[in-house]
């Protein structure tokens, strides 16, 4: 379980960067919005982690 305010993706804290908590497998983490399309359009670089990404399917887009 992660409970530390850093960004999962960049490692910055709350000082350094706004975040955005994220609810996901009973624990929150936290992510910096540069880095919220990253989680929506190619969560598998996450795998190593954020436990369970390779589980996560990309955004389905219909432009």
């Amino acid at each position: 379980m992660n409970t530390a305010r850093a960004c999962l993706v960049s490692g910055r804290d709350e000082t350094q960067t706004p975040l955005i908590p994220l609810h996901y497998q009973g624990a929150i983490w936290y992510i910096s919005p540069q880095y919220l399309p990253l989680l929506i359009h190619d969560p598998q670089r996450l795998i190593g982690i954020l436990p369970g990404a390779e589980r996560l399917e990309p955004a389905d887009h219909h432009d």
